[in-house]
């Protein structure tokens, strides 16, 4: 065999290893990168529910606190007591905890729906404790412009994580001040379909 011959064949054989090499490679990364894709949007998925539970959580406690003064009659009454009090100061903290990590991982979009969902949830509260004065129709108009803040976070969040559909499913207020108390929260909590 000659020279040319014998360099021709490690020629062929060293591009094929780097030919090899160079596809597993590429594969490796391709799969990598999509699995960093799928951990960061669960990650992104969870921030954008757990801000929205602790907005809700907040919102609930607002509207029976207004209920208890007489501004809505959708849910049931809650007293105006230091204890009630202090559960809506919990809830606040919650969703200011949960805005830490939505602030790391939510795109700006989402970010300022959030920043528009928590005005109108502070809104409620105030409303609710009685910092700013207001009757029914204050309350009701207050709390149609938290559930449009809360739908354009919804839609913002969806379309940051890239889930298709753009329908968002009303969220029904309860009808009865009969209800129990944490039957009119879970009712205002419940996930609907799309």
């Amino acid at each position: 065999m000659s020279v040319s011959a014998e360099i021709a064949t490690l020629a062929g054989v060293a591009l094929g290893a780097v030919l090899s090499f160079s596809a597993t490679y590429i594969a490796d990364r391709t799969s990598w990168l999509r699995g960093q894709a799928v951990r960061w949007d669960e990650r992104r998925l969870t921030a954008y529910a757990d801000y929205s539970y602790a907005v809700k959580d907040m919102v609930a406690l607002a509207a029976r606190l207004a209920a208890g003064r007489g501004l809505d009659t959708s849910f049931e009454p809650l007293d105006s007591s230091q204890d009630s009090l202090a559960k809506l100061a919990e809830a606040g903290v919650r969703r200011t905890m949960a805005s830490e990590t939505l602030r790391l991982l939510a795109d700006e979009d989402a970010m300022v729906a959030a920043g528009e969902m928590t005005r109108s949830a502070t809104e409620l509260e105030w409303l609710a404790r009685g910092k700013t004065q207001g009757d029914s129709s204050d309350w009701h108009r207050a709390y149609a412009r938290y559930e449009e803040a809360r739908d354009q976070y919804t839609r913002c969040a969806r379309k940051s994580l890239k889930i298709t559909g753009s329908r968002i499913a009303a969220n029904p207020r309860p009808q009865s001040s009969n209800l129990p108390a944490n039957e009119a929260i879970a009712a205002s909590q419940r996930p609907h379909e799309n």
